[in-house]
């Protein structure tokens, strides 16, 4: 019985921790927006989850083939404040002013950095201020490197930087933006993440907005809000009359040829956001794609981001399944490719297909989601009879000339044997028919 006693006694102390372990935890998840990826997820090909040239951030810091790059760091913070003219202890005090904020932003962090705050703050600075030198050369704002300069001059424009900006998207290589807002701030006395935003999306996607995204975590949050901001694009453009559609899963797959055979038409979006993906008369509009080596570790980093971070939506992840839906084969990519829609840097059309089916393998989707609403009226558009009628004589007697030329010659045989009978038949039946009589 005291056994029974000491054992219920026990429990209760483990239950009152849980409940306190459980609000701690879901403080965690609510401050946290910098993950490493999920062993589940990352051990398929842990090199789309890597930095391969520098390092943002603690997760990645010291590795060795990265380790290269920390001198050029120390040489664009020495120009950044020639340039600002200002000592670098006000900008170790801001940063240092926000330092438990940035520590939250990592949900894993080593008890190395968690022990070290001045060696958490000189990371911050250094890799906020190379991030920063790196954003304003690749949008021509500053030229006061050497033209020669391995990674700030001409030659690293065009070399190193493409490899920099994949690196500054991948998930687990992020840096707070909270580091460039305070450092911009004592820099031109401003505090306005505006202009960070736009030199990020400049960056990443060599356009702007013109409207105002607000507050971003960090390099991939801004990289991710351009794929699904909806800029110039209504609500009622992208779900038309979904209102009137019950939201439920449809195991109707149609890819792109099939949606052509039964008399849908696709066109280009004016805008690269998935929020412009529309259906209306008969009409699919889909934004462009680019399609090259880096858009599998780009997509992927990008989904790993919303599997992690419960504060956002999954729309990246349910349009890779969405185009899966559309991109079966290579007659596929070929048909988009021909409306602009795709833009293939890879060796093959084949090539596309086999990377779509790569990261769609973990997609998932909701059932009342706007691209699930958008494939269902695409459906329904398919089911219709006539539609349906179209579909099947295309697939069946318009894919060759030869098919179409049969099925004509078809038809003309058969008309002229209808004809033939008629010629026959009717005057035996004009025959018989009784004469008038005569007065």
């Amino acid at each position: 019985m005291l056994e029974l006693e000491r054992w219920a006694v026990e429990i209760s102390n483990e239950l009152e921790k849980t409940e306190a372990d459980t609000k701690t935890e879901t403080e965690r998840w609510r401050k946290s927006s910098i993950y490493k990826v999920p062993a589940s997820i990352a051990d398929v090909n842990t090199k789309l989850y890597t930095p391969q040239m520098v390092s943002f951030g603690p997760y990645h810091h010291g590795r060795p083939h990265l380790i290269p790059m920390e001198e050029h760091k120390r040489r664009a913070l020495l120009q950044f404040l020639k340039r600002a003219k200002k000592p670098l202890k006000v900008f170790v005090e801001a940063v240092a002013e926000e330092l438990q904020c940035l520590k939250d932003c990592y949900y894993e962090i080593s008890e190395r950095w968690k022990q070290d705050d001045d060696g958490f703050v000189q990371l911050m600075i250094l890799d906020g201020c190379f991030m920063l030198e790196i954003l304003r050369v690749g949008n021509d704002l500053i030229d006061d490197y050497a033209p020669d300069d391995p990674i700030f001059g001409n030659r690293g424009r065009y070399c190193v930087l493409p490899y920099i900006r994949v690196d500054m998207l991948m998930l687990e290589n992020q840096l707070p933006l909270l580091v460039l807002y305070k450092m911009l701030a004592v820099e031109s006395g401003e505090m306005d993440e505006e202009p960070i935003n736009r030199l990020i999306l400049k960056f990443c996607f060599l356009v702007s907005p013109g409207v105002p995204i607000g507050n971003c975590l960090h390099a991939l949050d801004i990289y991710r809000k351009m794929q699904i901001f909806e800029f110039k694009t209504r609500k009622t453009d992208i779900v038309g009359r979904s209102s009137r559609l019950q939201f439920e899963y449809t195991d109707i797959d149609l890819s792109a040829t099939d949606l052509y055979d039964s008399g849908i038409r696709f066109r280009k979006s004016k805008n690269v956001s998935i929020s412009s993906i529309s259906f209306r008369s008969g009409v699919l509009k889909l934004p462009a794609m680019v399609y090259d080596l880096q858009t599998e570790r780009l997509m992927l980093n990008l989904m790993a981001f919303e599997w992690c971070h419960s504060g956002i939506s999954i729309e990246v992840t349910e349009y890779i399944c969405f185009m899966y839906y559309l991109i079966r084969s290579d007659r596929d990519v070929a048909l988009l490719r021909s409306y602009g829609i795709i833009q293939n840097y890879l060796d093959s059309d084949r090539d596309v297909v086999l990377l779509l089916s790569s990261l769609s393998r973990n997609s998932v989707t909701e059932v009342d989601s706007k691209l699930n609403r958008v494939r269902l009226m695409v459906n329904g558009y398919c089911t219709r009879p006539w539609n349906k009628c179209r579909a099947y004589l295309v697939r069946n007697y318009f894919k060759s000339p030869w098919t179409a030329v049969n099925l004509i010659a078809a038809i003309i045989l058969f008309l002229l044997t209808f004809a033939q009978t008629v010629y026959t038949v009717y005057p035996y039946y004009h025959r018989n028919e009784p004469r008038p009589r005569t007065p």
